[in-house]
C-alpha cells in the first residue's frame, strides 16, 4: 500500500527529465505526455459530448515545451478525427516539431477560437511565473468551453500555488510525470487531476500527502487485549463561561476519535458531561489524572488563570496539541513552548500564524510553515484548504480538502481534539496532524452532502457529528487496498 503521494518542484522536476533525456531518444518524453493528454481528452469529449470523432477542440500554444505537449495532443486528436484548431501566442517560437506534427494531420492554425467543445491550455508550464500576459489573459477570459490544462493551469505558480492575477481556471489537469505543489496548493484551479508517467525517476518528496487507505490502516482502534487505558487517554482542557461551547466540540472530537478514554478539566464540566457522559471531567489540570497526550487552548481564554493551566500542561513531558487562545499566549510569550523536549503540534489559522512567526504567511505557505517548525522546533499545521503540517526534518505534509466545508466556526476545535486523541493514542505528531486534518476534512464533505449530490453549508456540530462515518470511510479505503 503506498503511504503517501509526492508533489515535486520544478527544479526537482526539471533535474528528473534531465536524467530522462539521457535514457531516452529525443522526443520521446513529450510524446509520452502528448500521449496521456490525447487520452485524456478524448475521454472528456466521450463523457461530455458522447464521441470523439467529428468534435472539435482548440489548443491555446505558448512557445514553450508545454505548447509543444498541446501541438503534438492535438496531431493525436486529429488522427482519431477530432477537428483541431491551434492559437499560437507567439507564432515565431511556436514547437516546430509539434507544429509540424499538426499540420501534417490536418489540424488547422487560426488566431480566433472559435466554438470548440473542448479547450487545452497549452499557454505555459512549470518554468512559468506570474499571471497570463494580456493577450493570453484576453484570449481565456473569452472561453466558454472546458478547458483541460497541459501539466499545470497557466498563470499559477508551479511550486507555491500563487495567484497574482489572470490565470486558467481548469476543469481537468493532466500532470506530466509528478504531481507538483500548485496540483494542491491550487486544487480549486486543477479541477480534477490526472497524472501521466513519463519515466521520471524522482527524488524523496519535500511535500507529500498521506494517502486515505494509509491512514485507514493506521488508525487506532481496539485490538484483543486492548483496555481502556492502553489505547490512550486523551486530556482536553479547553472552553470557557464565554465559550462553554468550544469545550464540548473538542472534547467531543476526541471521544469520537478514540475508542480509548478522555479526560476533561476545566471550567465546562457540566456542559461537557451534558453532551458526553462516558468523559472523566474535573476543573482542575492537577486533578484530572493519568493522560498520554494534552489538548488546549479552545475557548479557554488568555486570562492568567488560563495562562497557569497552558504553563501546567506544557510543563509535562507529555505530547501537547495548542489551539486558539493558548495560541494568543504562545504568540506573546513563546518560552513557554519554544525549546520544549516533548511532541508539540500548534495549529494556527493564517492570522494566529503572523503573530507567531511575526510576519503574514505570503504566497509560499510551504516555505513559511517549514520555517516556523524549524525555529521553534515543533509541529505547526497551518489550516487552509490546502492543510499543512510541518515537522523538523521532516517532509512538509499536505491535505488537500477538496472544498472548503470546514471553514466555519468551531471546526478548528474539533481537528485539535483528533489530533490530541491520535497522538495518546501514540502516533508521531505529524501523522497525528496530518491524519487528523483528512479525517476532519472528509466529515465536513459528509457533512455538506448529507448523501445527497447537492452540498448545504455545514456547521461544527454535523461535522462532528460525521467524523465517526468519516473514519469508517478511511477505514473502509485500507481494507479495500489489502
Amino acid at each position: 500500500m503506498s503511504t503517501q503521494r509526492g508533489y515535486f518542484t520544478a527544479d526537482e522536476v526539471r533535474a528528473a527529465e534531465a536524467e530522462l533525456f539521457t535514457r531516452v531518444p529525443d522526443g520521446v518524453p513529450m510524446r509520452r505526455a502528448a500521449y496521456g493528454l490525447a487520452t485524456v481528452v478524448a475521454g472528456e469529449l466521450r463523457a461530455r459530448t458522447g464521441g470523439v470523432a467529428g468534435r472539435s477542440v482548440t489548443l491555446l500554444v505558448g512557445s514553450g515545451d508545454n505548447g509543444g505537449d498541446a501541438l503534438w495532443a492535438g496531431s493525436m486528436l486529429r488522427r482519431r478525427g477530432v477537428a483541431v484548431t491551434a492559437v499560437l501566442l507567439n507564432p515565431a517560437r511556436a514547437h516546430a516539431k509539434g507544429l509540424a506534427a499538426l499540420r501534417a494531420a490536418g489540424g488547422r492554425v487560426r488566431e480566433e477560437i472559435g466554438e470548440p467543445d473542448l479547450v487545452i491550455d497549452g499557454i505555459v508550464g512549470i518554468s512559468g511565473r506570474g499571471p497570463l500576459r494580456p493577450d493570453a489573459a484576453e484570449l481565456v477570459a473569452a472561453l466558454r468551453a472546458p478547458i483541460i490544462a497541459a501539466d499545470l493551469p497557466s498563470g499559477v505558480d508551479p511550486d507555491t500555488g500563487a495567484i497574482t492575477g489572470p490565470a486558467v481556471r481548469a476543469d481537468v489537469t493532466v500532470a506530466f510525470g509528478a504531481y507538483k505543489p500548485v496540483h494542491a496548493l491550487a486544487a480549486s484551479q486543477c479541477g480534477r487531476i490526472e497524472l501521466v508517467p513519463i519515466g521520471l525517476r524522482l527524488p524523496e518528496p519535500k511535500l507529500a500527502g498521506l494517502e486515505p487507505a494509509s491512514i485507514g490502516a493506521s488508525w487506532p482502534v481496539p485490538k484483543a487485549a486492548d483496555d481502556k487505558y492502553s489505547q490512550g487517554v486523551t486530556g482536553v482542557c479547553a472552553g470557557s463561561a464565554e465559550y462553554p461551547g468550544a469545550a464540548v466540540l473538542c472534547t467531543g472530537a476526541a471521544v469520537a476519535a478514540t475508542s480509548g478514554m478522555v479526560r476533561y478539566a476545566g471550567t465546562g464540566v457540566a456542559d461537557v458531561l451534558a453532551h458526553f457522559p462516558e468523559v472523566i471531567a474535573t476543573e482542575q489540570v492537577s486533578d484530572a489524572g493519568r493522560v498520554q497526550a494534552w489538548v488546549f487552548g479552545p475557548g479557554a481564554g488568555t486570562d492568567a488563570d488560563a495562562r497557569k493551566r497552558l504553563a501546567e500542561i506544557l510543563a509535562t513531558d507529555l505530547p501537547v496539541v495548542v489551539d486558539a487562545d493558548g495560541l494568543t499566549m504562545l504568540a506573546a510569550e513563546p518560552g513557554l513552548v519554544r525549546g520544549r523536549p516533548a511532541p508539540t503540534v500548534l495549529t494556527p489559522h493564517a492570522g494566529e500564524f503572523a503573530r507567531l512567526a511575526g510576519a503574514e504567511v505570503g504566497a509560499d505557505r510551504v516555505g513559511a510553515v517549514r520555517s516556523l517548525a524549524e525555529e521553534w522546533q515543533l509541529t505547526v499545521l497551518l489550516k487552509g484548504r490546502a492543510t499543512l503540517v510541518a515537522t523538523p526534518g521532516s517532509p512538509v505534509l499536505v491535505n488537500e480538502a477538496g472544498a472548503s466545508w470546514a471553514a466555519t466556526a468551531g471546526a478548528g476545535d474539533v481537528l485539535s481534539g483528533v489530533i490530541g486523541a491520535l497522538l495518546a493514542a501514540g502516533h508521531a505528531p505529524a501523522f497525528a496532524a496530518a491524519a487528523a486534518a483528512r479525517a476532519h476534512s472528509l466529515a465536513a464533505n459528509l457533512a455538506a452532502h448529507e448523501g445527497h449530490p447537492d452540498a448545504a453549508p455545514v456547521s461544527a456540530t454535523p461535522l462532528l457529528e460525521h467524523l465517526r462515518p468519516a473514519i469508517r470511510t478511511l477505514r473502509a479505503l485500507a481494507r479495500a487496498e489489502d
